[in-house]
């Protein structure tokens, strides 16, 4: 999940079949932080939504059920008519907008080409700043790519792997709550954020409060590839029953060395 800011409101932003989805949830924000629900529907009974949406659909969706789409297109404007997100999807078999569950990230998503739309329904001011970080957030990855940011990225999640394996076997201890897991788990990231930054998380949130993503997000590749190795190390040290100063200690001196 990827975030960008647009007038003091953070939006979420899913990847699915290499195609964009931002949260129209996040967006109703704007607006109001109550009643995002209420907005997304207002928006999606209007006429020229609903013909937009359509339009969208029977060019990038195949299954779209037309027949459907023209019954509701046909109700709209009826003082009674309301039309929510779940209706559109059940009733189209619509792909252009989809939920998505969850305590952190869930709600409304649309492909970007009808959440722009939203955007202007919301406030043109509003639209375009979505488009300029939306934009930003693009040229970004592309950077990334052609550093080769995400190669070593996915070389450091590989041994993050190795690493929470060896934390789960030697120091969680049989009977403990998922969230006291999560705290085991947490600390010993910090040991390596600890050796290689010389920052705990928590810390490097306190000194970038405007930053989203964590420390790593913000790494370059030669303190990836050093991250990578570090996971792997601690995870042997771990398993050889070394206390924690202690393999930070080692850790840290090994990061100064390469």
């Amino acid at each position: 999940m990827k975030k960008i800011q647009v007038k003091g409101t953070i939006i979420n932003i899913v990847s699915s079949n290499d195609q964009d989805y931002i949260s129209l949830t996040d967006m109703a924000k704007f607006k109001s932080h109550e009643h995002t629900g209420i907005i997304i529907s207002n928006w999606l009974s209007t006429k020229y939504t609903i013909q937009f949406m359509g339009a969208w659909e029977q060019v990038h969706n195949p299954i779209f059920n037309v027949i459907e789409f023209h019954n509701i297109k046909n109700e709209a404007g009826s003082n009674a008519f309301i039309l929510s997100s779940s209706h559109w999807i059940k009733s189209t078999g619509a792909i252009g907008i989809r939920s998505k569950t969850g305590r952190y990230g869930g709600g409304t998503y649309a492909h970007k080409d009808i959440a722009f739309e939203f955007g202007t329904w919301l406030s043109p001011e509003f639209k375009l700043y979505l488009i300029k970080e939306f934009q930003r957030l693009k040229e970004e990855e592309v950077a990334r790519i052609e550093t080769g940011w995400d190669a070593k990225r996915i070389l450091t999640k590989v041994n993050y792997r190795i690493h929470t394996d060896a934390i789960k076997d030697n120091l969680i201890p049989s009977v403990v709550t998922s969230e006291q897991a999560s705290l085991i788990y947490a600390n010993e990231a910090d040991v390596l954020n600890k050796a290689l930054y010389g920052l705990t998380a928590k810390e490097w949130h306190a000194k970038n409060p405007g930053k989203e993503g964590n420390i790593r997000d913000y790494s370059d590749v030669t303190q990836l590839v050093c991250l990578a190795n570090l996971e792997s190390i601690n995870a042997e040290l771990i398993r050889s029953g070394l206390s924690q100063k202690d393999r930070l200690t080692k850790l840290n001196k090994w990061s100064r060395t390469t």
